[in-house]
């Protein structure tokens, strides 16, 4: 075997992933490529779109499934859209970030991670609980749609009225 074809084989070969302890396949390789072009959180619908579009043939439950995974592996931040969905983002720093996500756009801000962690431990200990776990979902509109809210609430203001 040559020494192109050894390098191709051991390239295309299963292999784990040290940081995330997940086997790299396939299709994990696609979302996360795929998911590298966003700057904003997507719905799992519109990167397999995306991904459909670019000539992957990755499935939408393998996509649900892969996306779930890499979670859980700290390599992608899930925040709950107001329809009550998903959206997803690749996690660019090392830990654990939360964020003021916009309802309009999807642009998501991060806030800083250590006063949300002051927070709930200050809230578990006057609690009296331990071993303390949380989830904060923040929304709400980003300067750059406000205007556009602003103006269709003018507008839907009188019909609204009546």
């Amino acid at each position: 075997m040559s020494q192109a074809q050894t390098t191709a084989t051991q390239s295309t070969q299963p292999t784990r992933s040290a940081a995330s302890g997940l086997r790299r396949t396939r299709q994990r390789t696609a979302v996360l490529d795929s998911l590298d072009r966003y700057s904003t959180f997507v719905s799992v619908l519109e990167l397999h779109a995306r991904m459909a579009a670019s000539g992957s043939t990755v499935g939408l439950t393998t996509v649900y499934r892969t996306l779930r995974d890499l979670e859980r592996a700290g390599l992608v931040d899930t925040v709950r859209e107001g329809a009550g969905g998903r959206l997803h983002l690749r996690r660019r720093a090392g830990r654990h970030r939360h964020y003021l996500v916009c309802r309009d756009c999807g642009h998501g801000q991060p806030v800083n991670v250590d006063a949300v962690a002051r927070w709930a431990d200050r809230i578990g200990r006057a609690s009296g609980f331990t071993d303390l776990e949380h989830t904060v979902e923040l929304s709400g509109i980003c300067a750059q749609c406000r205007p556009a809210t602003e103006d269709a609430l003018r507008t839907a203001g009188p019909a609204l009225a009546s």
